[in-house]
């Protein structure tokens, strides 16, 4: 299928400007480039950002041998248009179909999308994603055929090697994707997948709670796969399916394994873990260690990934020249829809912070995330950077730092900030766009933050959080207020209306209205 963009465009064209940068500076500019991208860790959860009854090391070594920054945002605060606005460079509210997506979801991004990938690759990257995609997969939702190759998938968008989750860990098809086909499975037992109707005789969590291990603390109780049962239903496929217990294990070696297939030349590796992620199932080696239930133990499994990988580059003398960068999609929930006593074992821990709300929320614990950059020789060990950021820039700011042009209408609202990015340059965004779950918006300035009227409810019993709803204009002093308790829209008006023009215009000034 033809893409739309057609590559990168060099900005030295000619051999004789070439001919002056010194094979360092080549090299400091095309380092290896490692994604951990951390799935509902909120910004309180990690110990490098003051998290006092967690301990989260190696995500602390990583923090002291880079940059810290303490007010990076993901695009929104749900998994799909965050994992959509860092992938494409636009923000998700400009393309319909680009909410929580679906296990059945078609492919949101389309071969004629130039993405991150496709930089990477255009550059003479090997491009590799292992984890979490949550992007869709196929050319029609509801009517894949799980048992034949998924296409389009993630080798139609700029990755040469993927190893991923089918959905996600709490929708069925519970099963693997590798290069865009279900692993192991027996021809003669297919997968079939509904999320329009059970299959006639296969148990579910709501009519056969007897069959679970971990129930069910609101939805989540359709078909069982382990003693746990998902969203959706599905039949067949029983040599497929994996063991929750080993996820984090299994991803973690496939992506340690990328790093060391690709160990000679350039690569860029997007590896997205599950762990915190309902259900929280953690391996026997970390079950129990955490004293907070599996929520917990999840936060400490995730650290043994980050130190995996970082081992890895350090056992094959590629951390000199890799810069490794951690973050997550979105912020953090404790009930997310199972009865796994993260509730009750949560004592003083507050995964998001300071910060109000979390995961789906406009309030700033649903997009203000935890985000470490490290490079050896670039990046000062030990910075912090307050800088306002998003990961949408990723995109742009990778484009500069490969010292490429990105192709007309690629990426359109990521902007290049490798100064900021890198420690250097304490400026960030002039103004940043955030999405909360009901596709209301907020704009922020980094001092002030206003949250335009919408639909919608304040609160979300079911999970336990504020989402930033109201009819009404919400203005916040961010620097003031970080924890955003007084509404002070009556107060300044004029700040207000500032704000909302602000908004409007950035809305309105590409490519149409928001959904």
């Amino acid at each position: 299928m033809r893409k739309e963009f057609y590559g990168i465009l060099p900005l030295a064209l000619t051999s004789c400007l070439a001919s002056h940068a010194t094979a360092q500076e080549k090299q400091s500019n095309r380092p290896n480039v490692v994604f951990i991208y951390a799935d509902d860790i909120g910004y309180g959860d990690l110990s490098c950002n003051g998290a006092k009854t967690i301990h989260t090391p190696n995500v602390e070594r990583l923090a002291k041998m880079g940059v810290r920054f303490t007010n990076a945002h993901s695009a929104a605060a749900t998994s799909t248009p965050s994992r959509y606005a860092m992938l494409t460079g636009e923000y998700a509210w400009r393309k319909a179909g680009t909410g929580i997506a679906a296990g059945d979801a078609a492919a949101i991004i389309r071969p004629e999308r130039y993405t991150m990938a496709n930089l990477f690759k255009d550059a003479g990257y090997n491009t590799g994603v292992v984890g979490k995609w949550h992007l869709g997969l196929g050319d029609k939702g509801g009517e894949q055929d799980w048992n034949k190759p998924l296409q389009p998938g993630t080798n139609d968008i700029g990755f040469e090697y993927s190893f991923i989750m089918a959905a996600t860990g709490d929708r069925v098809p519970c099963v693997f994707v590798e290069n865009d086909q279900v692993i192991n499975l027996d021809p003669n037992d297919p997968i079939q997948v509904s999320y329009k109707a059970n299959f006639p005789g296969e148990p579910t969590g709501k009519d056969n709670p007897e069959l679970l291990k971990m129930h069910p603390s609101h939805g989540h109780d359709q078909s069982i796969v382990n003693g746990i049962s998902r969203i959706g239903y599905m039949k067949g496929g029983k040599s497929a399916l994996w063991q929750d217990e080993k996820i984090a294990e299994t991803l973690t070696g496939k992506a340690v394994s990328f790093i060391e297939g690709h160990k000679s030349a350039p690569f860029f590796l997007y590896f997205a873990t599950q762990d915190a992620h309902v259900p929280r199932v953690p391996s026997p080696q970390f079950a129990g260690k955490s004293g907070m239930g599996p929520r917990g133990d999840c936060l400490l499994e995730f650290d043994w990934s980050v130190g995996e990988i970082l081992n890895t580059l350090e056992r094959l003398g590629l951390d000199k020249n890799t810069l490794v960068i951690l973050s997550s999609d979105n912020g953090p929930v404790v009930d997310d829809g199972y009865k796994d006593q993260a509730v009750e074992l949560l004592g003083d821990h507050t995964p998001g912070g300071i910060y109000r709300g979390g995961k789906y929320s406009s309030f700033e614990a649903g997009t203000r995330i935890p985000c470490i950059w490290s490079w050896q020789g670039v990046i000062r060990p030990g910075t912090v950077s307050d800088a306002l950021l998003c990961q949408i820039d990723w995109f742009a700011t990778f484009a500069e730092m490969l010292n490429v042009r990105l192709p007309e209408g690629a990426a359109p609202d990521s902007e290049p900030m490798l100064k900021a990015w890198t420690g250097k340059q304490k400026k960030g965004r002039e103004w940043l766009v955030l999405q909360n779950a009901q596709n209301n918006l907020s704009v922020t300035d980094g001092k002030w933050k206003y949250l335009r009227p919408g639909n919608g409810p304040a609160y979300l019993k079911a999970v336990n959080i504020e989402l930033g709803n109201s009819k009404e204009p919400q203005l916040y002093d961010l620097k003031k207020d970080p924890g955003e308790k007084n509404n002070v829209a009556d107060q300044y008006p004029e700040q207000v209306k500032k704000m909302a023009e602000q908004l409007e215009k950035i809305v309105d000034g590409r490519y149409g209205l928001p959904l």
